[in-house]
Formats: structure tokens, C-alpha cells, sequence
């Protein structure tokens, strides 16, 4: 079988940057519609736009500086390195902020995509970036996030194999039902999952 990848998500996947997204929009009055703040700010007054990109820099430059490691992230990375399964990170946050994280907590990654690299997440463009980059076809490729925005980035780009960690009620609303997703409690979850789908997929040597 060809090459695997994983593709994660960042904020509420592996990190807990504890950024109050809910509080940021209530302060903007921005309606909690299942949008990304920043499409949100794109139709919004210039005033609420610039008020909005200025709390939404300084909430991921406070997250970076003080939130920490999601439980089972560094034990998840090492089981597939161990296997040689590429991992990349896929996030909305800007690359300022994704930066200062790594730094912080040095997370191998064979590649790390932002906002600042093509359309955020639901839209696919990262997603497919980051196959096209690693050359890796959609049907090899997972996608281990946290959010109906990672769902349906990931569904939009081809990809089926989808876990989704500590998934929110109203979030999980938000996902179409032809859309097929397994949800997680946590890392270690999505580990014993990941590892039931590489046996069927028959990779050897990828599952000891």
C-alpha cells in the first residue's frame, strides 16, 4: 500500500490553548452560526473587523504562550512515527501563533499549514495542499480533529477516514449526515481506532 498520512487539527485536537472563541464573538456581537470568526469578520462593519482580528491576534498569542499539550498527543505522534506514517498539521490559526506553540512544545511535523497558506477550514484547500505537498492520495490520507470544521474540510477534499475528539453536541449538528465521521473521547481513543483501520486496510508491519 502506498504511504499514509495523518493530517491533525491543532486547537482542542492536540492543544488546549484555552481561547474562548464563544466570549471573543459575544464581545464582537457575532451570532454563534458554526462559521470561523474571521469569515465571520470578512461581512462585518471595518470597525468590528479590525476590533476583531486584534482580540482574535492576542487570544492565539496568550494560548500559545500559555496553553498546553492535549493528554496522549506526544504517545499518539511517536505510535506513528514508529510507523512511518507522515503527519501533518492543519490549523486555522495563523502561523504566528502556530510557530510560538512549536517552539514550545518541538512537535515533529513533515509539514504545518495555516491560514496564512491557502482558505481556512470547512473550505478544503489546506487539506488538499497538504496532500498534493505530500503526495498522498485522499483515500490514505486521516484527519483527526475536533470540530464539523475539520469534517468538512476533510469530506470536501475526498478524505473518509475521519476522527473527531471530544466532539460538541451542537458541533456534531453542524455535520451533514452523509458525512461519516468516528467519534473520540480522546487521543488514546483515536490511536486504537486508527489502529483497527490500518489491519483493514492490510497495511503490514503498521499495527504491532
Amino acid at each position: 500500500m502506498d504511504q499514509i498520512c495523518v493530517l491533525f487539527d491543532m486547537d482542542g485536537t492536540i492543544y488546549d490553548s484555552g481561547i474562548d472563541f464563544l466570549a471573543i464573538r459575544e464581545r464582537l456581537g457575532l451570532p454563534q452560526n458554526g462559521m470561523p470568526i474571521l469569515d465571520q469578520l470578512r461581512t462585518a462593519s471595518p470597525e468590528t473587523r479590525a476590533r476583531g482580528v486584534e482580540l482574535l491576534h492576542a487570544a492565539e498569542a496568550e494560548g500559545a504562550a500559555n496553553g498546553q499539550l492535549i493528554p496522549g498527543t506526544i504517545e499518539l505522534l511517536s505510535w506513528l512515527r514508529r510507523r512511518d506514517i507522515r503527519c501533518a498539521l492543519i490549523t486555522n490559526n495563523s502561523r504566528r501563533s502556530v510557530e510560538a506553540v512549536l517552539a514550545k512544545h518541538p512537535l515533529f511535523f513533515d509539514l504545518v499549514l495555516t491560514r496564512d497558506d491557502g482558505a481556512a477550514k470547512p473550505e478544503p484547500d489546506l487539506f488538499l495542499k497538504a496532500l498534493e505537498q505530500l503526495h498522498i492520495q485522499p483515500s490514505h490520507a486521516v484527519v483527526v480533529g475536533d470540530t464539523h470544521l475539520d469534517a468538512l474540510a476533510a469530506h470536501r477534499a475526498g478524505i473518509q477516514e475521519i476522527h473527531l475528539v471530544s466532539l460538541r453536541d451542537w458541533m456534531a449538528a453542524l455535520i451533514p449526515t452523509d458525512i461519516a465521521y468516528k467519534p473520540a473521547a480522546n487521543l488514546d481513543d483515536v490511536r486504537m481506532r486508527m489502529a483497527e483501520w490500518l489491519k483493514r486496510e492490510d497495511v503490514s508491519g503498521l499495527v504491532e
